[in-house]
């Protein structure tokens, strides 16, 4: 392989290893919110079914 050829591919590489490591980092020491995006609401009694 040529030289040009080993600084394409290890800019590419390096390039994605790069962005793999923030996106993981983010992911696990990033802010997190103080609510919960998800939650079941309360059913009432009356939009229960009646099986």
């Amino acid at each position: 392989m040529t030289t040009g050829g080993w600084f394409v591919m290890l800019l590419s590489v390096g390039f994605v290893t790069t962005l793999f490591v923030y996106c993981v980092c983010r992911v696990l020491f990033g802010n997190h919110p103080d609510h919960e995006l998800g939650h079941v609401e309360p059913v009432h009694l009356d939009e229960a079914s009646k099986d």
